[in-house]
């Protein structure tokens, strides 16, 4: 991709030296740390989009289905894996587990 955008910023001079110096421990150009800071930037910005985009899906989903009268409480769920897990033990209990 060619490079024909200048960015220019103000940053604090001990920021920049040791930034400097960073990069050229690596025998990196400086301007290649920060095109990777920043598409490393974008990513994760669009990463985190993408999340609570997923998550607004899925809060409308159950809001929908709490509505719709289609959920069920903590306490019934509760109770249902309790009935669950005592059978589960039951019958390990009886094949010797």
């Amino acid at each position: 991709m060619p490079k024909q955008a200048v960015f220019t910023m103000k940053l604090e001079p001990e920021l920049r030296d040791e930034f400097m110096a960073e990069a050229a421990g690596e025998d990196r150009p400086a301007s290649q740390v920060v095109r990777e800071l920043m598409r490393r930037y974008i990513e994760e910005r669009r990463q985190a989009r993408g999340y609570d985009e997923f998550l607004r899906y899925k809060v409308d989903i159950a809001r929908r289905q709490k509505d719709a009268d289609q959920h069920f409480s903590n306490e019934e769920v509760e109770a249902a894996a309790a009935v669950r897990r005592e059978k589960l033990l039951t019958q390990a209990g009886k094949a010797g587990l």
